[in-house]
């Protein structure tokens, strides 16, 4: 089932456009303006090949994993009668009739409910959640490297191209096309390392802000429960090595995603 999640249009359109990119950034820009014989447009070449080929493994990754399911002898920790058994059952999903755990919302896409959900991405066909964020911010990570190093030697072409040439009218629309993709990346990226730093979800960061609203209303300080401190926060997500941050696989350390520390487990 999961491979046919690449028979969606947007998923295709990212397919052909990484496909576009790479081709104009090694056939258009190195080899027109450095010559790929030679021994910076070779540098240059590698460089972008291995960005561009663990984008598309990320993003075949993305495509792929298992966002998070709840496990199926999922049942919420209650204990005694009366208002716990009560507070369970309003943690029950009002669609799939199973509990559901903390920080999971039901996808109406993908008609399940998904741990630890960030949102449902229409690039990748599948929901981006528990199993497969770090994936998807390994790969926004790839692939604005890519662009920005694309936008330098499209750049770097611009000024070698002879003022003669014939394919003006190419440039202007690579671009402008490179700019607004490198600038889409850029906000992305810079987006989820944000989320990232503060241990939040994208639905949990406009579920905060109506929280943090009525709490100024009622004279009240409100903070992020999961944000425990940077450093920890990060390796939620990335996991305690560094060496295998940017490895969209190495997800070993994350658990069942049905419990997360707290605030107020730390203090």
């Amino acid at each position: 089932m999961r491979p046919k999640r690449f028979l969606s249009l947007p998923v295709l359109a990212v397919l052909l456009l990484m496909m576009f990119v790479y081709y104009t950034t090694i056939f258009v820009f190195i080899d027109g303006s450095f010559d790929l014989q030679s021994s910076n447009g070779t540098f240059n070449a590698a460089i972008f090949t291995i960005l561009a080929s663990f984008s598309i493994f990320s993003f075949f990754v993305c495509v792929l994993s298992d966002p998070g399911h709840i496990p199926s002898s999922y049942v919420p920790d209650v204990e005694g009668q009366g208002s716990a058994k009560d507070n369970a059952e309003r943690k029950k999903c009002d669609k799939c009739y199973g509990y559901k755990p903390p920080r999971t919302h039901h996808c109406r896409v993908c008609k399940k409910c998904v741990l630890k959900m960030d949102h449902h991405c229409l690039w990748i066909n599948n929901c981006v959640g528990y199993w497969n964020y770090k994936a998807f911010f390994v790969f926004t990570s790839y692939a604005t490297l890519a662009s920005i190093h694309s936008m330098i030697l499209f750049i770097c072409s611009v000024f070698l191209m002879d003022k003669g040439s014939s394919s003006k009218m190419f440039y202007v629309m690579y671009g402008t096309m490179a700019i607004g993709l490198t600038t889409t990346l850029l906000t992305l990226f810079g987006w989820h390392v944000y989320l990232i730093l503060h241990n939040m979800t994208t639905i949990e960061y406009y579920e905060g802000k109506r929280a943090k609203w009525l709490a100024m209303k009622s004279g009240q300080s409100y903070r992020h429960p999961f944000n425990i401190s940077p450093y920890k926060n990060i390796t939620s997500v990335l996991g305690p090595n560094i060496l295998k941050w940017l490895c969209p696989t190495a997800v070993s350390h994350l658990k069942e995603g049905v419990s997360f520390p707290t605030l107020r487990d730390s203090s």
